[in-house]
């Protein structure tokens, strides 16, 4: 069998199709969760601690090396807190939805085998 014929029966199979479908959805609730939680749930956890913008938070372990002329010529080395916890937050909230997903589909199974 050729590579070509190969690859086409490779390509053909339902599950390449499904996984590339589930791919492509995926990427787009990533980027509605991302949205959801970097323009609903952040502002007003922002409020409720200061008004400051967590993604913003770090703390600095090397201060930046600047030139005499103004231009920085080693940048700083910061640890991003703030961002690793906004990212929590969208990985906890795609895990929830995916959750309820998962157990709606499961629930549904159990009432199709059980009967009416």
């Amino acid at each position: 069998m050729s590579i070509l014929k190969e690859f086409k029966a490779f390509i053909i199979r339902g599950n390449v199709i499904d996984l590339a479908i589930a791919l492509v959805i995926g990427v787009a609730f990533g980027k509605i969760i991302s949205s959801f939680v970097n323009d609903i749930i952040m502002p007003p956890l922002s409020l409720l601690i200061g008004g400051v913008n967590l993604k913003d938070q770090k703390t600095e372990l090397r201060a930046a090396i600047i030139n005499p002329d103004g231009t920085i010529s080693t940048p700083a080395n910061t640890l991003n807190w703030g961002m690793f916890l906004q990212n929590v937050f969208e990985f906890l909230i795609i895990g929830l939805a995916l959750f309820l997903v998962i157990r709606a589909i499961n629930f549904l199974q159990r009432k199709k085998y059980e009967g009416p």
